[in-house]
């Protein structure tokens, strides 16, 4: 009888990849905007409403809210290849768009944890949002690009759109 290894490898999960709209694009990002400006008044509230400390409201909001999406993009003469770092999101929590010559890696995952002895009662709830979005060097055949998750690093393969090349026509 064969020993199965305790550190069984994770599967890989297939993640869906959908074609967008820039008008998409341009409603997350308003709504990340207002999320942001939100927590940031709460901090300028928090404090007496003492003015002078704006950027460091936003950007301590942002970075509460935010959490940014390391990557590594690879070309070579048919595809791009990424890598994005996804740590503790699943398949159902990231969302990736992909327009010729820009793609979107988004996601959104919330945890609740209670623990309860006696009489008190201890609950925390937290929501982590990831976002990155880049141009790419060349255009990508959005209708083939493929994305997987396996241990939290999320691999696209996209394709290079094919190329056209122009033909110049000699007088005979």
């Amino acid at each position: 009888m064969e020993k199965q290894s305790a550190l069984a490898e994770p599967e890989q999960e297939t993640v869906s990849v959908k074609s967008l709209p820039g008008s998409d694009l341009l409603v997350r990002v308003r709504e990340l905007s207002n999320a942001i400006a939100r927590r940031a008044f709460e901090f300028f509230d928090g404090r007496g409403r003492a003015a002078g400390h704006d950027l460091e409201d936003w950007f301590r909001a942002e970075s509460e809210l935010l959490h940014p999406v390391h990557l590594d993009l690879a070309e070579s003469d048919s595809e791009f290849t990424v890598h994005a770092e996804v740590p503790g999101f699943t398949p159902k929590d990231i969302e990736v768009g992909v327009e010729p010559r820009h793609l979107t890696i988004s996601g959104k995952r919330e945890t609740r944890e209670e623990h309860t002895s006696d009489k008190t009662v201890y609950s925390e709830r937290r929501s982590n949002q990831i976002y990155r979005a880049i141009d790419l060097p060349a255009e990508v055949d959005t209708s083939k690009v493929t994305a997987t998750l396996k241990n939290g690093v999320l691999e696209l393969s996209m394709p290079k759109a094919a190329q056209t090349k122009k033909v110049h026509v000699k007088a005979a």
